[in-house]
């Protein structure tokens, strides 16, 4: 699964029509609104929108019939293999009129070339875990992070040595953990604490 790496936008001219498609990726799924607030235009004839954060996803017609945009927006989302992504896409109407079919066509259509050309990033299942190690193998610790693609989000020091949060690959958490457990001869404590899934 992937997202997509920053904002992306894509114009396009149907019957006389202007559309507007306005992507960016979503860290959490309140951010999909505030994007729509965002982006949207008064002065528009319609905003139309969706979004997918994992199981979460809605969208919205904005006034033209129903099932001819919000859906369509999503369906390009979903057919690009997208997530954690939402779409604005806004319409200048130009005098002609498109039918149910065309609006279809014109609002996934427009959706769906924006995100084909924006750049992605993978979606990384990730894993929180809580490292003790005494102080001597800290240094080798903190070297040997980026080998299991370890980000460090906290450290603290106590009478014992530190403790260390990580999140790091959910599949490279046995071979972190047992690759710690042989430095320290056993004395390190890793604790797998919660689940992220995050672009990396």
């Amino acid at each position: 699964m992937e997202t997509l790496a920053g904002a992306a936008r894509l114009q396009q001219e149907i019957k006389k029509s202007r559309f507007l498609a306005q992507a960016a990726p979503l860290d959490a799924v309140d951010a999909a609104l505030a994007f729509v607030a965002q982006v949207a235009d008064p002065a528009a004839t319609h905003n139309c929108w969706a979004y997918r954060f994992g199981q979460h996803y809605r969208f919205s017609d904005d006034g033209e019939p129903g099932g001819t945009a919000g859906r369509p927006i999503l369906q390009a989302i979903d057919g690009q293999g997208l997530d954690r992504v939402i779409v604005v896409v806004t319409r200048w109407f130009g005098g002609t009129k498109l039918g149910a079919g065309g609006l279809v066509r014109a609002y996934g259509g427009c959706a769906a070339e924006c995100l084909r050309l924006a750049a992605r990033l993978p979606i990384v299942d990730r894993a929180t875990i809580e490292v003790s190690c005494d102080f001597p193998n800290l240094p080798t610790l903190h070297a040997r992070l980026p080998e299991f693609s370890a980000e460090k989000l906290d450290e603290g020091f106590d009478a014992d040595g530190a403790r260390l949060r990580l999140a790091l690959p959910r599949d490279r958490v046995v071979a972190f953990t047992g690759w710690l457990r042989d430095l320290t001869r056993g004395r390190a404590v890793v604790d797998v604490q919660d689940d992220a899934t995050t672009p990396s």
